[in-house]
């Protein structure tokens, strides 16, 4: 018997990853009707978090009313796997697309990311998996942490309003009595620094709506929080890694909650126990819209590849395209690329034939690996 893994990311546009393992799976199946396929449609952790750990691990979704980011009462979704995580994308509550009007990070929250996390407490979960990314946010966490029992305080000793632009004005941090102690780790695939050229205003702040004059205002800010954090919770998060994801929530995850971030296909795989599963695989196909250099950088295909290889299985990226320099991605544990875009076209024209494509890359492929054994 021949087992597969079949772990891709959606080709952006065009198929969707449970479109790709269904066409993987029959073609694989006519060739080898004994196979063993295990199919895990995978994202990198960014949007669709809760859609993609729901798919491969089962659970429920949970709605629940939480404020938005401008403080207006919104509708959003959790979703609440079988081992009782809760899986939380701060952009549910505190995304950018929920803004309508104009756009300014210095009026909005992550107040409702904090309500989310408490709904799921009461709930009984008992682990928080959060996606970080999309926000419409650049409060370094202090609306999350105002909702599970923070207090900010300027100079006078009066709470301020925990939005971005209010940073600049907290002089303490007051912590709730009892401290949050349910293990928290956020998917996080930025490595931007709380603050500086490189930190949450500067890097993201434009998207958001500010202005270079709000950016330098928000930037200083964000470093008046992590001196405040330094001094009042011993927490020193100014130079970790990827504490500037999503308007400095990064930061506050590891203040606040004390939490932990990791890269999201890393986190997703850990989830559905990837590496147990790859000791009894014989192949491994992954693969994404376009393989390039860029691939290297938290992708599905690198991240899968990278697993793959620790434990000495082979792994095949089949993608719609192949980029500058995807020959980077081999170092990392890629055995071979594969593209289903044989011709010049328009993304319109291959939108257009992508099923088409893919069906007749998977079924050459499947056709080489068979000769391949037969030969070795």
């Amino acid at each position: 018997m021949i087992r597969f893994i079949l772990a891709p990311d959606s080709f952006k546009g065009t198929l969707s990853a449970d479109q790709i393992c269904h066409i993987l799976e029959e073609i694989i199946l006519s060739y080898i009707p004994d196979a063993a396929i295990t199919k895990i449609p995978l994202s990198d952790g960014g949007e669709g978090l809760v859609d993609s750990l729901l798919r491969i691990c089962g659970g429920q979704r949970i709605k629940a009313a939480v404020t938005g980011p401008l403080f207006e009462k919104v509708v959003c979704e959790y979703g609440m796997l079988p081992d009782r995580s809760a899986v939380i994308e701060m952009a549910a509550c505190a995304g950018l697309p929920l803004i309508t009007g104009p756009k300014d990070p210095r009026q909005t929250t992550t107040y409702g990311v904090g309500e989310l996390i408490l709904d799921a407490v009461k709930r009984g979960c008992n682990k928080i998996i959060l996606g970080l990314g999309g926000s419409a946010t650049n409060d370094g966490g202090i609306g999350m942490a105002a909702a599970l029992g923070y207090r900010f305080l300027d100079k006078s000793g009066s709470d301020v309003t925990p939005v971005g632009g209010s940073l600049s004005s907290i002089c303490h941090v007051i912590p709730p009595q009892t401290l949050f102690s349910i293990p928290v780790v956020a998917a996080c695939d930025v490595s931007n620094p709380l603050c500086g050229p490189e930190g949450a205003a500067f890097t993201f702040g434009r998207q958001k709506g500010a202005t270079p004059d709000m950016q330098s205002s928000l930037d200083q800010g964000l470093k008046n929080l992590s001196d405040v954090l330094k001094n009042d919770l011993n927490a020193d998060i100014l130079n970790i890694p990827g504490t500037g994801a999503a308007g400095g929530l990064g930061a506050g995850v590891i203040a606040f909650l004390n939490g932990t971030l990791q890269s999201g296909i890393q986190l997703i795989l850990d989830a559905v126990r990837f590496d147990s599963l790859l000791k009894q695989a014989d192949y491994v196909i992954t693969g994404e819209g376009r393989i390039d250099w860029q691939s290297a950088y938290g992708k599905v295909p690198v991240g899968v590849a990278q697993r793959a290889k620790a434990c000495q299985v082979p792994c095949f990226a089949l993608c719609g395209s192949v980029g500058k320099n995807a020959q980077a991605v081999y170092e990392h544990g890629i055995t071979a690329i594969f593209s289903s875009v044989s011709r010049p076209s328009s993304f319109e024209e291959i939108a257009q034939t992508s099923e088409e494509d893919f069906h007749f890359l998977a079924d050459a492929f499947i056709r080489t690996l068979l000769a391949a054994r037969k030969n070795f």
